[in-house]
């Protein structure tokens, strides 16, 4: 301040003017100066580039090494042990046929069983031998067997050649049709509208409490009946037929049967659905989907429109991320994500296919170990079912999912998707994938196989009737407790049979009377059978086009303008 006082104060009129010499060593010095300054700015200019261009390239190469790091540090099982499993793995299903079996079922335990079903006085459907039991006794559940064809059904869709190359895919199509076979006879299929349908054969209790091989039965076995009241199994089945149906594309007749059939259980749970949509919402959502898919018939994709905007608030919530037998909508979301993927239908489903695209990318985040909506035990298996108890089915099913989206953004040439502020590369699923499976297999604290004849340890002692009973031994219902009571392994070997696996601690205990340990079911296999394949010999085997071979191309509906502007 009293500097610029001073100047302030000073006199500059007082000072003699400079000579014209001075003036002219002014202007010399000034440009001087000015080409030094712009030389020196000039290198600090290239001298800053080059470090920032160092800066990069380190991080570049920080990047690089963290991501391989990532890639080894999950030790992956050799190629073809994913695929020898899987050939294990569907031999579970020939020892689940029920009726007359075929030649080739090629289980020397097994025989004809429950051939006389539905065949008693007054009943409305007298062929209902066929099917598949759904675990250790002899019920036939259409809603579960629903759910494993259609998983099955969806894993040759998307991987048809690796089927084919693996040499099962004459197996895998035989083990649908005979489930499809089955669904045709528990409903009018000729019908154009139908009233009621089959929902179960085997009473719970008297199949529980008589412990006799399926070929000794002789009581008989009434069907369950649903008339108004069971949406969620209509549309459960109607994904089943409509699936199948893209499965056998190439045999027409056979295909529009499927359809037709589809067609009307989905007509039946719509017209059977009430006011609270909440417990068939996701089934409906589903159904609706492989509709689509199986016949291009846009309303279906409508429908599904118009249900995932009335999505339920709150239903999902617990659940959300869990793919079961009673729980669909993270397949939905992953199917319609597809379609969004690949084809980009544009307005007016793309508000629709966009959340689900948002949402399917969420629940893979779950799945991360980084995220806490799961827990995991100390052996690495994610608990999707909360604790309880037979967690494998859920875990498998996981599995396929990821693997599957991997592979739908592979094929979209997308690298990753974003959690939050974070974006994964599609390795990290797989990643994941390969984790939950290698655990089944036999990568846990017990080293021990869930896969029954995979491996050099698996459980011997397997809740299921046929296989803890000799051959030709008969039984009475009462009689046969001896055999499910006692300590000793099983005398037949339920090859490929995904036991329900262990308890939250990584316990298991390989006794035959605790079904929340060794019971295998149709529905679990069938998610371990989808996620072996997904995961089994090259990731771009995926067969990107052939489940919309069905749908015509796309012409997005222009977006209704904007409302004229109001000053």
């Amino acid at each position: 301040m009293r500097r610029e006082l001073e100047m302030q104060e000073m006199d500059w009129t007082a000072l003699a003017n400079p000579s014209e010499e001075m003036q002219r060593s002014w202007l010399l010095q000034s440009t001087t100066l000015t080409m030094k300054t712009y030389v020196q700015k000039k290198k600090t200019y290239i001298w800053t580039l080059a470090f920032i261009g160092v800066l990069v390239v380190i991080a570049f190469t920080m990047m690089t090494i963290r991501a391989l790091t990532h890639l080894d540090h999950y030790q992956q099982q050799p190629p073809e042990t994913y695929s020898i499993a899987l050939h294990t793995g569907l031999k579970f299903f020939n020892s689940q046929r029920s009726g007359r079996l075929p030649e080739e079922n090629n289980v020397t335990w097994r025989g004809d069983s429950c051939i006389q079903d539905g065949k008693y006085p007054g009943s409305s459907y007298p062929h209902l031998s066929g099917g598949y039991y759904d675990g250790g006794n002899a019920i036939k559940s259409n809603f579960k067997m629903s759910f494993a064809m259609t998983m099955l059904s969806w894993s040759v869709i998307e991987y048809h050649s690796k089927y084919q190359q693996l040499g099962e895919l004459i197996h895998v199509e035989g083990i649908i049709k005979w489930g499809t076979d089955y669904f045709l006879n528990t409903f009018d299929s000729s019908a154009d509208t139908i009233h009621d349908m089959v929902f179960q054969v085997g009473h719970e209790g008297t199949e529980r409490y008589c412990w006799i091989r399926p070929e000794d039965i002789d009581y008989q076995r009434h069907a369950d009946i649903c008339f108004s009241e069971c949406p969620d199994l209509a549309a459960e089945m109607a994904a089943a037929l409509a699936s199948a149906s893209i499965v056998f594309s190439k045999n027409v007749v056979y295909s529009q049967k499927l359809i037709h059939g589809a067609r009307i259980l989905y007509k039946y749970a719509e017209s059977s659905m009430n006011t609270d949509t909440s417990s068939s919402w996701d089934e409906l959502l589903w159904g609706g989907v492989w509709l689509y898919y199986a016949t291009g018939d846009v309303s279906f994709l409508d429908r599904v429109t118009t249900l995932a905007l009335a999505d339920p608030s709150g239903v999902f919530s617990r659940d959300s991320g869990v793919f079961s037998w009673n729980t669909k909508l993270a397949g939905a979301q992953l199917l319609l994500t597809r379609l969004r993927l690949f084809l980009s239908p544009g307005y007016p489903s793309e508000e629709v296919l966009r959340k689900f695209y948002n949402q399917i990318g969420n629940v893979m985040c779950s799945y991360l170990p980084s995220f806490n909506k799961f827990n995991r035990t100390k052996g690495g298996l994610i608990q999707l079912n909360h604790g309880d108890p037979q967690p494998l089915q859920y875990a498998a099913n996981a599995a396929f999912l990821a693997a599957l989206y991997s592979d739908y953004l592979d094929a979209s040439d997308t690298p990753g998707w974003s959690c939050g502020p974070n974006f994964y590369l599609t390795y990290v699923l797989r990643d994941f994938s390969r984790s939950q499976i290698d655990y089944i297999l036999g990568k846990n604290p017990q080293n021990m196989s869930y896969v029954v004849g995979f491996g050099e340890r698996y459980p011997k002692r397997v809740h299921h009737r046929g296989a803890s009973i000799p051959k030709n031994r008969k039984e009475s219902c009462k009689g046969g407790w001896k055999w499910r009571e006692s300590s000793k392994e099983n005398p037949n070997v339920i090859e490929g049979a995904m036991v329900a696996g262990p308890d939250g601690h990584d316990g298991f205990h390989d006794v035959r009377t605790n079904s929340n340990y060794t019971e295998p079911t149709l529905t679990g296999n069938a998610g371990l059978i989808a996620a072996l394949v997904a995961l089994s010999g090259q990731k771009d085997n995926l067969d990107k086009n052939g489940i919309f071979s069905a749908i015509p191309p796309l012409f997005p509906v222009a977006p209704p303008p904007p409302a004229p502007w109001t000053p």
